[in-house]
């Protein structure tokens, strides 16, 4: 009469295991491996978390996936939510203009805008965004790492940004209208902060960093986020795994001269996020410190850490069961 419950724990747990295994293997690493202002085109399932947050059929903001059925974006491309229906996200699309047979689209369930979030420019401008149905990972929707808060992002690290926003302030993306992709590097706040205060416009508020704000791009502007990319991921490889530093929030104009992108840092939200999201597994910095270029990395075989998931609970359970 013992063993019909040691066995239920044994399936039980491996099963658990296997997911555990799974979950944690997942996030940042591309599988699919070997414009923004002064972007480059992205290659088919480089950035298989990216999303385009649609209204009325109509691209206008980005966004991350960072579970099976939640994206992080940005407060400020939700202005007014109260209309789900209008909402779609586009998954798995390298471009708008005829997605291909890799894309989906999915219902918005709901959206929770960070209740810290003011306006334009303020703190906290972060939101997340519940699909109607959780979605299918494949080689090209697959979600980014969310970093735990001790996670740090070293001024000057090389980071890369993606979207489908206007390639200037005056032009929009041509069609197709295909996915860019722009290194830059992190900037310290100070350094922002005096950036920003350069050839400042008398007749406006002084702009500064908050703490929960990261900056990255160029003082002499030229490479830059802009119109359309808001919402979008800032992510930085760190080891083997991409962690999404940032969110696109705002700047003045586009790729001007002292005047880099500003992100939400997103551990700045971690307790907020947790809160909406209990089961989100937060990653840890596992990087090897050795110093790595914005090359890509092999994923890691998530058969091979399944298999050794399952193979540690094996042995653990295999002694436990001699007791019966």
């Amino acid at each position: 009469m013992r063993q019909l419950p040691a066995m239920t724990l044994l399936l039980l747990l491996l099963w658990f295991g296997t997911q555990g295994a799974e979950a944690l293997s997942v996030c940042g690493h591309p599988r699919m491996l070997n414009r923004m202002v002064g972007g480059k085109d992205a290659l088919e399932g480089e950035w298989p978390w990216q999303v385009s947050i649609q209204r009325n059929g109509s691209h206008f903001c980005g966004g991350s996936l960072i579970t099976e059925r939640w994206v992080l974006t940005a407060a400020h491309c939700f202005s007014n939510a109260s209309e789900k229906s209008l909402y779609r996200v586009l998954l798995g699309a390298r471009q708008l203009v005829k997605p291909g047979p890799h894309a989906v689209y999915a219902r918005v369930k709901r959206v929770e805008s960070n209740p810290l979030y003011q306006g334009m420019a303020s703190s906290a401008d972060v939101a997340l965004v519940e699909l109607e149905a959780p979605v299918t990972f494949t080689n090209y929707i697959l979600p980014v790492c969310v970093p735990d808060p001790s996670v740090i992002f070293e001024t000057g690290m090389e980071c890369w940004v993606t979207g489908w926003g206007s390639p200037s302030e005056q032009d929009r993306l041509p069609n197709p209208r295909i996915l860019q992709k722009l290194a830059v590097p992190i900037i310290d706040t100070p350094k922002c902060n005096l950036l920003y205060s350069k050839d400042a416009d008398s007749g406006f508020q002084l702009k500064t960093i908050k703490d929960d704000m990261l900056c990255a791009g160029f003082a002499e502007g030229k490479k830059d986020a802009c119109k359309g990319d808001s919402g979008g991921p800032l992510v930085c490889l760190k080891g083997q795994s991409w962690l999404q530093a940032g969110v696109i929030s705002w700047g003045e104009g586009c790729a001007r001269r002292n005047r880099p992108g500003v992100y939400i840092r997103v551990t700045s939200h971690h307790d907020w996020i947790h809160r909406i999201i209990p089961e989100l597994q937060f990653q840890h910095d596992r990087s090897d410190g050795q110093k790595r270029g914005p090359r890509f990395q092999q994923p890691l075989d998530r058969n091979f850490a399944s298999c050794l998931a399952a193979h540690t609970i094996l042995l653990v359970l295999t002694a436990l069961l001699t007791c019966f």
